[in-house]
């Protein structure tokens, strides 16, 4: 196994395209969410295009029987408010939502928000203001009725002081705890969302795919889908570019990382990626060595695009799209379904 770190060819292949996809994204977000791009979005369906929404790792979802007991009845944690960003790292970060029997989040430049998932997972209960206007095929994975039946417990008690709940009202707010734990176990890890895109594209007995990225910096989607496909898969699900920021590699500065690298980055061990494999990567593809492509972010860049187009069939190719709203063109993804493509995209 070669020693871990990004070769040569990866670091010119991305400082080419850093600057393109600059260009690319700028142009999208002039493009923006216009009415009628919306209603266009609400309209179109396609039996190739598929709703996905962000995933959390396994290993980050506490057992129901790990509920703490609470102190808080709402988090001080505020989203968009920086001085409550006061936490420097994950334990404690995921702690605050541990000791709270609600925490707020709120839809940002898209509706879903890794935000979400580790209050759920961390037995805490989302405070979702305005969830019921959001999109149905928005954050269309997420237990949105569990979700607003929380909003209606934080009205019920928000004027209460905690320590003044009686058994029942406790009673209350710690079964649909358990039952928003429930649900993330069943369907949000990254694990369930790996088999959830396997399983809408017809390819549960796919046993090695090819994992392409044109940009590795961190990107929620294309990080959390690739480590459920890695658990799945181990080294036959080869990232390439390596995504070296998802593996566990040491005096690696995971803190300098987009979000301070919490939740999805230095998860996988360094040996569940094959450097022998990135010398080969041209001719596995003409081989067909691969039972399936993915693209993780079709916008930030899709190397070997023609190759894989000439070896391989529509139906064997997957993009994934995690924009924003505003940096995602809908009419990208008309295109990529016109050539039977599958789609799959998280601002739907």
């Amino acid at each position: 196994m070669m020693k871990f770190n990004l070769t040569n060819q990866n670091n010119k292949l991305i400082k080419q395209r850093e600057e393109a996809i600059k260009k690319h994204n700028e142009v999208i977000r002039k493009h923006n969410e216009s009415v009628k791009e919306r209603r266009s979005r609400d309209l179109f369906s396609h039996k190739n295009l598929y709703p996905i929404t962000f995933s959390i790792p396994e290993s980050k979802v506490i057992n129901i029987n790990e509920i703490n007991i609470k102190t808080k009845l709402l988090s001080s944690l505020i989203p968009g408010v920086q001085s409550t960003y006061i936490y420097n790292n994950e334990a404690d970060y995921y702690d605050e939502y541990k000791k709270s029997f609600f925490a707020t989040t709120i839809k940002k430049a898209g509706w879903d928000c890794l935000r979400h998932y580790e209050i759920m997972a961390n037995g805490c209960i989302p405070y979702f203001q305005d969830i019921e206007n959001c999109p149905v095929n928005t954050i269309a994975l997420l237990p949105k009725n569990l979700i607003i039946e929380g909003n209606k417990l934080y009205e019920k008690y928000k004027n209460r002081n905690i320590t003044d709940l009686l058994n029942d009202e406790i009673m209350e707010c710690n079964t649909l705890i358990k039952n928003l734990l429930d649900y993330t176990n069943k369907k949000l890890t990254t694990i369930n969302m790996a088999k959830y895109i396997l399983d809408k594209t017809d390819n549960l007995n796919a046993s090695k795919i090819l994992f392409l990225s044109g940009d590795t910096n961190p990107d929620y989607l294309r990080c959390l889908t690739l480590h459920g496909f890695k658990s799945l898969f181990g080294e036959l699900c080869h990232d390439y570019p390596v995504i070296s920021h998802l593996y566990k590699i040491p005096n690696f500065n995971y803190s300098k990382l987009y979000g301070k690298g919490i939740t999805y980055s230095n998860l996988l061990d360094r040996n569940l990626h094959n450097f022998n494999f990135d010398k080969t990567i041209t001719e596995d593809i003409i081989n067909k060595k691969y039972d399936l492509i993915v693209y993780g972010s079709h916008h930030r860049g899709t190397p070997f695009f023609d190759l894989v187009s000439k070896h391989y069939n529509p139906e064997q190719v997957i993009f994934l799209c995690g924009e924003d709203i505003g940096g995602c063109c809908h009419n990208s993804h008309i295109e990529l379904l016109n050539k039977g493509f599958t789609v799959f995209v998280r601002e739907l």
